[in-house]
Parts: structure tokens; sequence; C-alpha cells
């Protein structure tokens, strides 16, 4: 009986191990596989880091009127933009390497930002610009995700829209002197459309109303000229 038992305690106990092996196996593998796929992103994001930089210093150079025939630098910010947003879902807010590439394309977006402003002051093209400004800390910004889904519908009726969204709370010094020249206050989220700020959101209907009216004239002229060449 004694011989049994310990038999059946030895297979217990190499069970055991086999299973926490497995799971050690299985938790590295995954750290690995993370790993590797954070540095691919890493890689891609410098390349076009790179590539935006270049697209920008071209653009300031170019005539007013190769620029206002088509600017793919935003399009492109904003992809990259698109990409991070998923991993910061992935690794967190707190990531130190979601951080330092979020400063980073915090850049690009200010960067852009004052390439619109150029193009709005010496070239009569006159796009509607919004800075939105928000925050991850917990509890500081209820209605953040109501706005951000205000903001896609709106730039899916209007592709000309331009959205630069910013982490308020990130420490990067290019950032507090554009908070610091809107004169943006702590109260999230918070919008600066066309050189006027605002604070919260309600509902659709009343954000529309900070929107300039040619904004919305724009947006049904772009529905229906897309509607009609879907037709032909």
């Amino acid at each position: 009986m004694k011989l049994i038992l310990g038999r059946n305690l030895l297979i217990s106990l190499i069970i055991t191990l086999v299973l926490i092996g497995t799971v050690i196996y299985a938790i590295n593998f995954l750290n690995q596989q993370r790993v590797a796929q954070l540095s691919e992103l890493q890689d891609q994001l410098a390349t076009d880091t790179l590539s935006l930089e270049t697209q920008f210093a071209l653009l300031e150079e170019a005539p007013c009127e190769n620029l206002t025939e088509g600017n793919t630098l935003s399009t492109e910010v904003s992809n990259l933009g698109d990409r991070l947003s998923s991993t910061e879902t992935q690794l967190g807010s707190t990531n130190e390497q979601v951080i330092q590439l979020k400063k980073q394309y915090t850049l690009l977006q200010i960067r852009d930002y004052l390439l619109t402003k150029r193009l709005s002051a010496t070239c009569h093209v006159n796009p509607t610009v919004v800075l939105y400004f928000y925050s991850n800390k917990p509890g500081s910004c209820a209605d953040c995700d109501r706005a951000v889904y205000a903001l896609s519908y709106l730039h899916n009726q209007n592709p000309k829209l331009r959205v630069y969204a910013f982490d308020y709370d990130l420490a990067l010094g290019a950032l507090d002197t554009l908070k610091s020249v809107e004169k943006i206050q702590p109260n999230f989220p918070a919008f600066v459309i066309n050189g006027k700020t605002s604070y919260g959101f309600t509902t659709l209907n009343s954000f529309e109303t900070l929107f300039p009216k040619d904004f919305f004239a724009t947006s049904t002229a772009t529905s229906t000229a897309t509607t009609t060449a879907k037709k032909k």
C-alpha cells in the first residue's frame, strides 16, 4: 500500500512539475512574441517618421499651387497615429516605449499643424482644424470616448477635416508650449476649433454648432459627389 501511495505521489509531483514548466514556457514565449512585435513596430514607426520628416521639409519649400493640390503628410500622420493607438491599447498608456513613441508622434502632429497654419496664411487655404486635448488619468475625461467618436464621424463626413489629438499629461516641451499658446486648461475634453477654444462634450448636435457653417456645406457637397460617382 505504501509503495502504491508513494508511486502516486511521485506521479502527481511529476505532473505538477510538467504543468509548471509548461506555464513558464508559455509565459516566456508570449513575452518574446510581445517584444518581437513591439520591436517590429518601433522599426516601422522609425522608418515612417523619417519619411514624414522628409516630406515636411519638401512641403515647406513647395509652391502654393503644389501644396493646395494635395498634402499626403496629414494622411500619413493620421495612419501613423492609428498604429500607435493600437500599440497603446495593447501595452498600456504607461509603458515607457509607448510614451517615447507618443512623444515622437506628438512632435510630428505639431509640425503638421504648423505647416497647415502656414498654408492658411500664405496660400489662401482654409481647412477646418481641430486641436483635441484629452487625459488618460482615471476619471479625468469621462466624455473623451464620445468626443473621439464624434470627431471620427465628422471626419468621415468631410475628409478635409484635420484633427490633431494630444495627451495633455505627456511630458514634452513642445506640447507644453502649444498648451500655453492656446491657453488650454486641464478640463477635458478640450477643443480648439479654427482658433476657438471650448471644453466638454454633450451631444453631437451641440458639438456641430462649434464648427463653421461652410464645413457642413463642404461635407454635403463631398457626400453628394461621392454618391454620384458610385452611381456611375
